[in-house]
């Protein structure tokens, strides 16, 4: 399975990346930056073409806010808390929200949804997302890039010492999820408390 899937990356790296960008992101920009350090990868392009994915996933999400109000407004009843915050950061901070957004868990996707909600320009919000999306694939590709001899070993051990690295990674992964999702709680409900 190990070989299929570096193989496949290998001949059709650039485009699985492309759609890993649209759908999600990090880890597909991690295995991007390994396969750079590798040589397996042209950095600059794996860059460029991580960015337009990044991009592109956000324009759907700008457009799906733009185009179906109602729709968003009835299957995303529970996130209500979610958008007002979105609207709220947009209105204080103006364009940064947009470059920030793939920076801040759990509204990754609601704030492209609510600047779509809005009236802000369609035009203003692509030439800030394309560009902010090229900073987010290099902010992660290019260490990884450089670290790669180190990840690298990371991983050959846990590989070897898998029932050492699975529980540990699942704490992590717990303890990071736990502190992330409560402290963004908090953060949501101070801020449309104060509003």
């Amino acid at each position: 399975m190990e070989d299929f899937f570096i193989s496949s990356m290998r001949e059709y790296g650039y485009i699985i990346l492309f759609f890993w960008s649209i759908l999600e992101g990090e880890s597909g920009l991690v295995m991007a930056g390994l396969f750079t350090h590798t040589g397996d990868m042209q950095l600059f392009t794996a860059i460029f073409v991580a960015g337009l994915g990044g991009f592109a996933g956000d324009q759907i999400y700008f457009y799906i806010g733009r185009f179906n109000k109602s729709y968003v407004h009835r299957t995303l009843k529970k996130q209500r808390r979610k958008f007002a915050l979105a609207h709220l950061l947009l209105k204080k901070h103006g364009w940064p929200i947009i470059f920030l957004q793939r920076y801040l868990y759990g509204l990754r996707t609601i704030i492209p949804i609510a600047i779509g909600l809005t009236g802000y320009s369609a035009k203003k919000y692509a030439v800030i997302n394309l560009f902010a999306a090229w900073c987010w694939a290099a902010l992660i590709i290019i260490p990884v890039w450089y670290f790669g001899n180190e990840i690298l070993g990371v991983i050959k051990w846990a590989k070897g010492h898998w029932y050492y690295a699975l529980p540990l990674v699942g704490t992590l992964i717990g303890v990071a999820y736990y502190y992330i999702h409560t402290i963004t709680e908090k953060t949501l409900k101070a801020k449309v408390d104060q509003k």
